[in-house]
């Protein structure tokens, strides 16, 4: 049994996991957690419903019948400090619960909310500690891209023999990875905001995108394709991958396809985090998992990605890699 948080950042990463079950249905706002602590006891919990209302804090607090006093509360994201129709700023809520201290994972960057958050629960007498730590930051990954870099988080996802291919020639694929590796990747679906292919693999397979696994069906993503062709029925396109900015309500992608595709974002330097299924199969003469890069020296491949996550799934090895620039 793993022994009980004991220190901020050990409270910050509790609460950044718990995150996770706000991610995606919280859109169009940020996926957040927070905790109330006292003595080294949890003593309430919260996270950002459905279509973003309500906030952490307020679900926590709206939940929870009994005293802060002498409590610290930890939040993944500074307290909102503007008021909506939706209800009163989250910095108003913690401010009439007085706990004795607040610890936030992440500075928020929206105007409206950027500093003030903070500064009213000083001015409130509360003891305000900001951490900026990493788990935090990962568990806001595609609120604060969309922030900052006005894209959303990238994920680029590619199910390969180990010889690196896709597919056999004819462009056949079905099955490369097993059935534990296909219920991780629809695990990872219902993590993001949209999904999307090229139009090459939508022509060849129209497939489904949805997720399959019970109980998460409400999570299939919103289906985008990469093509330059005629829009198909019930999904959304995009011409090139730079227009991703323009995707409204999305702060997760998730990019499944063929070769050409996966190069197309790679090559405009738009993915985040890799994930690869890599079956114990030979395939030999079959289609590439990514097409040329455009690589003019060797040095340009090497340290962009970080070894983030590594596990078994049946006969077939998951490995995920996070951008390191």
């Amino acid at each position: 049994m793993a022994a009980h948080p004991t220190s901020d950042g050990e409270w910050m990463a509790a609460a950044a996991r718990l995150a996770s079950r706000a991610r995606p249905l919280s859109r169009p706002n940020p996926g957040v957690a927070a905790l109330l602590v006292r003595d080294g006891r949890m003593l309430a919990r919260g996270w950002t419903r459905e279509n973003g209302r309500p906030h952490a804090e307020a679900a926590l607090f709206d939940d929870f019948d009994g005293s802060a006093r002498g409590a610290t509360l930890y939040v993944t994201l500074e307290p909102c400090a503007h008021e909506s129709q939706r209800g009163p700023a989250c910095a108003d809520v913690i401010s009439k619960a007085r706990p004795k201290r607040v610890v936030i994972g992440q500075h928020d960057p929206d105007p409206r909310t950027a500093g003030k958050g903070i500064a009213h629960l000083k001015r409130a007498g509360i003891e305000t500690v900001l951490l900026d730590d990493d788990t935090s930051a990962a568990s806001l990954a595609g609120y604060l891209s969309v922030r900052t870099r006005k894209r959303p988080h990238v994920t680029l996802k590619i199910a390969v023999s180990l010889d690196g291919c896709i597919a056999l020639a004819d462009g056949s694929s079905r099955w490369i990875t097993g059935e534990a590796a296909r219920a991780h990747v629809h695990a990872q679906r219902a993590k993001n905001d949209a999904i999307l292919v090229g139009g090459g693999t939508w022509r060849a397979d129209r497939p489904r995108l949805d997720v399959r696994l019970p109980g998460l069906e409400d999570r299939s993503p919103r289906r985008i394709i990469l093509t330059r062709g005629v829009k198909p029925d019930d999904v959304s396109i995009i011409n090139r991958p730079q227009q991703i900015g323009e995707l409204e309500e999305v702060q997760y992608l998730y990019v499944e396809g063929g070769g050409e595709t996966a190069a197309s974002f790679l090559k405009a330097d738009l993915v985040d985090e890799l994930h690869i299924y890599r079956a114990p199969i030979l395939i030999g003469d079959g289609r590439r998992a990514v097409s040329a890069l455009g690589l003019a020296d060797l040095s340009e491949a090497h340290g962009r990605w970080r070894l983030a996550d590594r596990r078994q799934l049946g006969s077939d090895e998951f490995t995920a890699y996070l951008r390191t620039r």
